[in-house]
């Protein structure tokens, strides 16, 4: 690169992000987009070599068509991990590029939280002090249990860590099988059915794709064991959400936290609002003080790689969708 790159900041922190920018980069070019509706417009008058976008507005309509345009830009850092929002790309013209790991740690430390919400009958506590009633309540321990973890990218290897350290047993599906630290027993996708009923909690890590599109499916939910708590850390599409709900309702499931939903917002009008034993948190497991900037330091290191000529990382293949 023999110019200062131009480059546009898409996301809803752009005057932080700019300055850290400059400070990183002082020839740099920069202009910045705070909404959604504004960024064809940013792109097609600015013509940046560059995007960092954020998709902060969870609202449907992502304009993804700006990034991918005849005279985009020929890199586009996604600041989350997943980007089954921008749909596909040609990558002879552009690289995508994610924050994946970025808020790994954030997530594993939510899916824990979720699980003990359940072993440890946080429900009933919380019944019996707003009854000022002393019972006794048993709890469920989580060492000798098994985990099954379906995705072991950086999300579920970190959920992998933790549940070591708790004694579990950590069964888990990827894509490519191979020994992976912190796992017992690592399988192809092919083999979830057969998992799925030595399992004591399930909890789904893996990227929305073609491959994984209802992955959890109506059989797969009642394959589980009978008991066993589940998680969905992973996006909207992958769980059949009115199967987990049927099997909650059944006492089939004894407990279940969603973070994702096909339509987000979820609707007011939705039943999983009314379903006891449901955790429901606004795609928020990774959000943290601190995630902003975690996140634009990473872009800011594949800058300099960029700015280099050294390859960049974390880039995304659009079929296998990381």
């Amino acid at each position: 690169m023999t110019r200062a790159p131009r480059i546009l900041i898409h996301s809803d922190q752009t005057a932080p992000q700019k300055a850290s920018l400059l400070a990183a980069c002082p020839d740099a070019q920069v202009s910045t987009c705070d909404t959604n509706a504004g960024l064809p417009a940013a792109i097609s008058t600015y013509r940046p070599d560059i995007v960092y976008s954020v998709r902060f507005d969870p609202a449907p309509g992502f304009p993804a068509k700006a990034l991918f345009a005849e005279g985009g830009p020929v890199w586009v850092a996604n600041g989350g991990a997943g980007t089954d929002h921008l749909g596909h790309w040609n990558t002879d013209r552009v690289k995508v590029t994610n924050a994946a790991g970025v808020a790994a740690d954030m997530i594993a430390e939510y899916v824990m939280g979720c699980i003990l919400h359940f072993t440890l009958d946080v429900p009933g506590f919380v019944q019996d002090k707003a009854l000022r009633r002393w019972q006794m309540r048993s709890v469920v321990p989580m060492k000798g249990k098994t985990m099954l973890i379906v995705g072991l990218g950086h999300t579920g290897r970190a959920v992998a860590a933790r549940a070591k350290a708790f004694g579990m047993q950590v069964t888990g599906t990827r894509a490519s099988p191979e020994p992976m630290q912190n796992v017992d027993d690592v399988r192809p996708p092919q083999d979830l059915l057969q998992l799925l009923p030595e399992a004591d909690v399930v909890v789904v890590c893996t990227p929305l794709t073609d491959d994984t599109r209802d992955m959890l499916s109506a059989d797969a939910i009642g394959a589980m064991k009978e008991g066993a708590v589940f998680v969905d850390v992973s996006r909207g599409g992958v769980t059949d959400q009115d199967a987990l709900r049927a099997a909650l309702n059944a006492g089939r499931v004894a407990g279940a936290a969603l973070d994702v939903f096909p339509a987000e917002p979820l609707p007011q009008s939705s039943p999983l609002w009314n379903t006891a034993n449901l955790l429901i948190s606004p795609h928020c497991s990774a959000v943290h003080k601190d995630w902003d900037e975690a996140s634009f330091a990473l872009f800011l290191r594949n800058l300099d790689n960029w700015l280099d000529g050294r390859p960049l990382f974390n880039v995304v293949d659009p079929d296998r969708g990381y």
